[in-house]
């Protein structure tokens, strides 16, 4: 009698391709169509499958209830002040959505936007947003069903009128306003029949709109003729006279800068263009034209110079106001007024990935004083654009939700409590170990190690999560994730892999393109200090990576399934060869590298998980978990190595898809992460030995 096939496995095309000299096998092509019926089918089964494995998991409820507890806890955003006005986010206990907020020069406070209010399905997202220098208008985005497309709105900000809007098409659009709130600078993609096929993501320009007029009559200020795949920035002094555009090709770090006068000319002329450095530049309040660089600065450096005057925009003539820093990294600033009315600056640099706060004078003549800040994070500065003494700081850490804190000019060195988020139930009391990990060549890689207060000895079971690219840097953060893994007595670190901004741009750089191996033995040699200093066992750790970081723990289940028990890998690249093809993947080519080049090609072949399963292997067990209205990475990825390695796998481990509808990459509402999460966690107990307790 013939045996009944599984149905979870996926018939194999006999498809083998020679590119550029590789011969490159990809049998599972046809589930990169959702609409083949072919891949429905299989993806139903997929649907079965998760739901009754994942449904069993002994200490499911346990985490949601607490996960419930910690993702409710509340979050506040850094106030950004306009004429007197604060506008800022804040998401209360038992809210999907944080709303946005405006507090009144007489100090009451009203929701502007709230996304509940919107759609109480809870599927609309705030994007983005930005007042106009009156704080009489704002600008604000949103998008549905996770698709992240930012339809844009104007709304009056004391009437509550709805000025203009929707203006589809601007997604990742910053907004630029002109003094009287009639018009703004924003950013808008082309009509997708005025872009070849394929391209409708692409081709980005920066408009001149008018509030309330037909995003049709929109002057076209800049972008033709420039790479489709560039995303712009725009800025624009207070006074409107000075015009900064900036563009970088996708994610490449590296940016063009071009600065216009709008009382003379209204010229962009070139402040940086073809150079292999990232650059943030504007005119503030004192007339002078401010630079924040790795130019020749790889860890960042702040300078000025005369935006009248183009023969100060070379690096030759800058004046430093705060000069690179040996082993710290710079990554925001704000001017502020000294007690006596001087200008200052206050810069936030990161040293092992937890951030300090300093002054500095503006005229360049050094540090004045160190702020003293607990061991965290910096999510912001802000201060009034007119001046002042006062600036809110952005801060969060391993058990303090985001909240914002309150600098002043007369006790520099010290910050105060301005608004805290509030806490829906009680966080675990935890304890942070920092260490250090030994990659393969040597470099030292830096943990995060979180455990509880009296936790019992080890080994214990242990999530280790990382990321690697981009220039991100994992920082100490508030996550209910962690929180919850650690109260239930594991152990959960997490990596400052290369690939990040943690050093800096040299750091960014040796875990990209042809260097991106060196991710992926960073990430092994954190796994393999944890085991060493008794942390945890290979049959007690679990990795845990999205997105970029879903590469990345996909690399280490194909690379080290030795190392690891538990793999949940969350909307991740999978397929290198073709990642370019779907969604935004060509914006990515430049940290990555592209397969039609013959030796980029080698790079990706060289670690692509789903070219690197090899049957008979014990895999580990792995979760992937993808959104079906992912715009940014194709759920694809995950289909086609959850099929390859529910084939290849020797192990009785299993590898289970878990899909979510109406969700994209990015923000969702609460009770949706509390159920994502809590089956990720689950998943990852059951297969470390961890009882949730």
């Amino acid at each position: 009698m013939t045996a009944t096939p599984d149905p979870l496995l996926a018939p194999r095309l006999d498809l083998v391709e020679e590119l550029h000299g590789h011969v490159v096998a990809d049998p599972y092509r046809w589930l990169e169509d959702a609409a083949d019926p072919r891949t429905t089918a299989w993806a139903a089964a997929q649907d079965e499958y998760a739901a009754a494995l994942l449904g069993a998991l002994p200490d499911r409820e346990s985490f949601a209830a607490r996960l419930g507890e910690l993702m409710r806890s509340g979050s506040v955003g850094i106030p950004v002040w306009r004429s007197g006005r604060a506008f800022s986010t804040r998401r209360d206990p038992g809210q999907e959505h944080a709303v946005l907020r405006v507090r009144d020069l007489d100090g009451t406070q009203r929701v502007l936007v709230d996304p509940m209010a919107l759609d109480p399905a809870g599927t609309t997202t705030l994007d983005a947003w930005s007042p106009s220098w009156e704080g009489d208008r704002i600008a604000y985005q949103v998008s549905v069903g996770g698709d992240e497309e930012s339809q844009l709105f104007v709304l009056d900000v004391a009437t509550g009128e709805l000025l203009d809007g929707p203006v589809d098409r601007c997604r990742y659009s910053p907004v630029a306003w002109l003094p009287g709130g009639d018009e703004l600078y924003y950013v808008r993609r082309l009509a997708p029949d005025q872009v070849p096929a394929g391209e409708e993501q692409f081709h980005r320009r920066v408009f001149r709109h008018r509030v309330g007029a037909d995003p049709a009559t929109d002057v076209l200020v800049h972008g033709d003729g420039l790479d489709p795949t560039n995303y712009y920035g725009v800025r624009l002094s207070r006074d409107g006279r000075w015009l900064v555009v900036s563009a970088s090709a996708g994610t490449a770090p590296r940016d063009d800068v071009w600065l216009a006068d709008l009382h003379g000319d209204g010229r962009l002329a070139p402040l940086q263009v073809g150079v292999d450095a990232q650059t943030n530049a504007w005119v503030a309040r004192d007339g002078r034209l401010w630079i924040s660089t790795d130019r020749d600065a790889p860890r960042g450096l702040v300078a000025v110079a005369d935006p009248a005057d183009p023969a100060t925009w070379d690096p030759a003539a800058w004046t430093t106001v705060v000069p690179e820093a040996e082993g710290a990294v710079l990554s925001d600033l704000a001017l502020v007024d000294g007690p006596d009315g001087d200008l200052r600056l206050l810069a936030v640099h990161a040293v092992d990935a937890t951030d300090r706060l300093s002054v500095w004078a503006a005229d360049g003549s050094g540090r004045l004083a160190d702020v003293a800040v607990p061991p965290g994070s910096i999510a912001g500065v802000s201060a009034p654009p007119e001046g002042g003494t006062t600036a809110w700081v952005g801060y969060t850490d391993h058990a303090t939700p985001p909240s914002v804190l309150r600098w002043d000019a007369g006790d520099p060195g010290a910050l105060t409590p301005w608004e805290q988020a509030p806490v829906a139930g009680a966080v675990p009391d935890v304890v942070v170990t920092e260490t250090h990990a030994t990659s393969a060549d040597g470099t030292a890689v830096h943990l995060f190690v979180l455990s509880l207060e009296g936790a019992p000895s080890r080994p214990r079971p242990t999530v280790l999560y990382g990321y690697g690219g981009f220039n991100v840097s994992l920082t100490p953060g508030y996550s209910a994730q962690a929180l919850a893994w650690v109260a239930a007595g594991g152990v959960w670190a997490v990596a400052n892999l290369r690939g990040g901004s943690e050093h800096g741009e040299e750091w960014h750089r040796a875990g990209m393109r042809e260097h991106k191996q060196n991710v992926f033995d960073d990430f092994a040699a954190a796994g393999e200090h944890l085991v060493a200093e008794g942390w945890t066992t290979p049959a007690q750790l679990g990795v845990f990576g999205g997105s970029n970081g879903g590469l990345l723990v996909g690399a280490t289940a194909t690379q080290r399934p030795d190392l690891v028990a538990a793999v949940v890998c969350s909307a991740p690249l999978l397929d290198m060869v073709r990642y370019e093809l779907f969604g935004l993947g060509r914006t990515w080519n430049d940290e990555y590298g592209t397969a039609a080049d013959p030796e980029e090609l080698g790079w990706l072949l060289g670690y692509s998980p789903y070219h690197r399963v090899v049957e008979g292997t014990a895999y580990p067990a792995v979760l992937f978990t993808t959104f079906e209205s992912d715009t940014r990475v194709d759920p694809l990825h995950a289909r086609k190595l959850a099929a390859a390695l529910q084939h290849a796998t020797s192990s009785d481990a299993p590898v289970v898809l878990r899909r979510e509808l109406a969700v994209g990459h990015g923000a969702r509402a609460v009770s949706r992460t509390v159920g994502l999460a809590a089956d990720q966690l689950a998943f990852l107990a059951a297969r470390t030995g961890l009882t949730a307790r």
